[in-house]
């Protein structure tokens, strides 16, 4: 029998960096004998990991990091792998006081980027990185993807559907953690009416009023608003069921994407270069290429810096939605 090798697995947020963890928690769990896994996540992600078979136990940071740290002390790690690579990760390994390997940030590289408009970022995907973190323990990419997984009882009913939406659908990810990476509202309507087909809008509380405001345009044959009215978990679950799906660059995008769904993915003042584009599985990426000031931010900003938000303004809708061609559309 292995001796056992517990691990313990830290990734603070978000939605979307934590589903991209996915592969390592699996392959970790699968490829090391007697491997024992723990992972460390806000209070607020929990949902993201309750279900993943691969975790053996979990801990969450609610308010204080020293009582988080008296809880993982207690586990005796043997090794620390550190997904997040930021200050309170640093002063939980230094606590925990075992080996520890953290996942390179590229923060140099993206700064020049940012600033120069320079591509020196290198050709590989934010899950390779993470996955570099386990290589010392012979363990590899296993090529599957990344995992998500929806409980029973976070499966959307066919009838919790408006008629219009229950046989076929697209979903479209409206929200995103900050303004420059979504469609200002217009461009949203002018979207959903280049789709032309019964549209599920998935987002948080904070996207329902931007929903509102699509529908009153579009229409209720066309599009079904359900910005705030479901779990993360049942969100999920209509991505699932979405005959292809539209997404800002955020976490629905990369549940998606674990969801193995055609992602077509929108992208404003971030661009795909910086690793983070839809994991092994068929996307499309609608982007205004050629401006001087994208990328403005690795992250993102409330408003644009330049003030024409031209990533968004001016991105073209001439595309075709081949998943479409030949079903019924909305008249």
């Amino acid at each position: 029998m292995a001796t056992p090798v517990k691990f313990l697995i830290i990734r603070f947020s978000s939605i979307g960096d934590i589903v991209l963890t996915t592969p390592v928690v699996r392959c970790l769990k699968q490829q090391v004998p007697g491997a024992e896994v723990h992972f460390c996540t806000k209070k607020g992600y929990q949902s993201l990991l309750e279900h993943n078979p691969y975790i053996d136990k979990r801990f969450y940071l609610e308010t204080s990091l020293y009582d988080l740290l008296k809880q993982l002390r207690a586990e005796r790690y043997d090794y620390v792998i550190d997904l997040h690579n930021n200050l309170r990760t640093s002063l939980l390994k230094a606590g925990l006081g075992v080996k520890s390997y953290s996942f390179d940030k590229l923060n140099i590289r993206k700064w020049f980027y940012v600033r120069w408009k320079v591509n020196v970022m290198p050709n590989q995907h934010i899950v390779d990185r993470y996955m570099a973190t386990v290589r010392p323990f012979g363990v590899e990419n296993d090529e599957q993807g990344l995992d998500y997984f929806i409980p029973y009882k976070d499966q959307v009913e066919t009838d919790w559907l408006p008629v219009t939406h229950q046989e076929d659908f697209v979903a479209y990810a409206i929200g995103g953690q900050h303004a420059t990476k979504k469609l200002p509202v217009p461009r949203m309507i002018e979207l959903c009416r280049k789709i032309n087909y019964p549209i599920v809008l998935l987002g948080g509380k904070e996207d329902r009023e931007a929903g509102e405001e699509i529908v009153r345009a579009v229409g209720k044959r066309l599009i079904y608003n359900a910005c705030g009215q479901y779990n993360l978990n049942q969100s999920a679950s209509l991505l699932a069921r979405a005959r292809v799906v539209f997404s800002h660059d955020t976490g629905l995008m990369h549940i998606a994407a674990a969801l193995k769904k055609k992602i077509y993915s929108i992208w404003g003042n971030t661009t795909p270069h910086f690793g983070m584009y839809p994991y092994k599985t068929n996307f499309v990426v609608l982007e205004k290429t050629g401006l001087e000031c994208r990328p403005c931010s690795k992250i993102g900003f409330e408003q644009c810096p330049m003030r024409h938000f031209n990533c968004m303004n001016q991105l073209s809708f001439d595309f075709e939605v081949k998943e479409l061609r030949q079903k019924k559309r909305i008249e």
